[in-house]
């Protein structure tokens, strides 16, 4: 059964934190609150977690997964971006964003897409989960808390605990949150591209206008 973590959702209590990051290095799984909705994760290095991830949300093997950062000093380990990339993450991060980017050799093989060799990367804007974060000296492969049997993000942790706590091992109470998934934002040759409408605006992604 998942152990439950009741924790302020502006001062996280430190010791619930180091509990619930013990549990996350002890090779387990995760459900925790960011800035649009709560998320299933587990180390970087957990590929049986990223399996029962998998198998919880019955994703594809091809479903990718985000890695999710402290601040942009750790997103810029596992991905590859220049100055002008680098100033648009600046000024969007912390926020509702999972950036799609080239993947540095850092990004695990199993993470990367296979033929872009991207990674979809984000910083939350949630005390909570950065906190956590903050905790581990370690990003954590993450997924937004989507349900096969609903489309969009789950938000309140009773209900999350009710469902899963006999499929994870942790479930982080930081409050209520929208349960709507990020905006997803992919970096090509031409530029930034929409990939996926959720929490953040997407007008400082839009088009020019014509005229």
């Amino acid at each position: 059964m998942a152990q439950y973590f009741h924790v302020h959702p502006i001062n996280p209590q430190q010791r619930l934190i180091r509990q619930a990051a013990h549990i996350i290095a002890a090779a387990g799984v995760i459900a925790y609150p960011t800035d649009s909705s709560y998320a299933l994760a587990c180390a970087i290095t957990n590929k049986e977690g990223m399996e029962r991830i998998r198998r919880i949300r019955t994703l594809d093997a091809d479903h990718p997964f985000t890695l999710v950062c402290q601040d942009l000093s750790e997103l810029a380990t596992y991905a590859r971006v220049d100055n002008s990339v680098y100033r648009v993450l600046k000024a969007h991060t912390p926020g509702p964003y999972t950036f799609v980017l080239p993947a540095t050799r850092e990004v695990p093989r199993r993470l990367a897409d296979p033929k872009r060799r991207t990674i979809g990367l984000r910083v939350p804007a949630n005390a909570v989960a950065h906190a956590l974060l903050a905790e581990l000296h370690a990003p954590l492969m993450s997924v937004t808390l989507t349900l096969p049997d609903g489309e969009d993000g789950l938000g309140d942790p009773q209900v999350i605990r009710e469902r899963l706590e006999h499929l994870i091992d942790a479930v982080i109470d930081g409050g209520v949150c929208a349960g709507v998934p990020t905006t997803v934002i992919e970096w090509d040759a031409s530029g930034f591209v929409v990939r996926r409408v959720g929490a953040g605006s997407v007008e400082p992604f839009a088009p020019p206008s014509a005229g």
